[in-house]
């Protein structure tokens, strides 16, 4: 095993894993959220948000990792040099929308800070933003997929 496949896997496997979690979160979790009441979500968000992104670095890490890698190593290849650079955008994508609306709407739903009238509201938002993070995921996996196969 090369440590080009060591860096190709990293980044391919590390984005599929995270939009395949950041899906489980959106389908299990979120039809589950979506029908408790606002304030039956808040409590259980308060009790057990934080177990939401605890698995998120074993597989954010490496991924950028082996983007950081495969761009190295295919830096003089322009075609598959675009394709890591696009791949490693779609992942600061993520990156960007986690850090501007989902950890701080995740911090105002644990503190209950939110009015239970704009819960709703806020969770659909929620949602909708964390249904682009997983397309932006998939878009990750599928140009390194793409980048490798040239």
């Amino acid at each position: 095993m090369t440590i080009r496949l060591v860096f190709h896997i990293l980044a391919i496997c590390g984005a599929a894993t995270f939009a395949g979690a950041m899906l489980n979160i959106g389908l299990s979790f979120g039809a589950y959220w979506k029908r408790l009441p606002p304030a039956e979500f808040l409590d259980w968000f308060g009790a057990n948000g934080w177990l939401i992104g605890r698995t998120i670095p074993l597989f954010v890490v490496p991924t950028f990792i082996g983007l950081a890698g495969a761009l190295w190593l295919d830096w003089n290849a322009p075609v598959a040099r675009g394709l890591w650079l696009a791949s490693l955008a779609a992942m600061i994508g993520i990156g960007v929308i986690t850090f501007a609306w989902h950890i701080p709407t995740n911090n105002a739903f644990a503190a209950k800070s939110i009015a239970l009238a704009d819960i709703r509201a806020t969770l659909d938002l929620w949602l909708q933003l964390h249904a682009v993070r997983i397309l932006l995921g998939l878009a990750s996996a599928v140009l390194g997929v793409v980048a490798i196969s040239r």
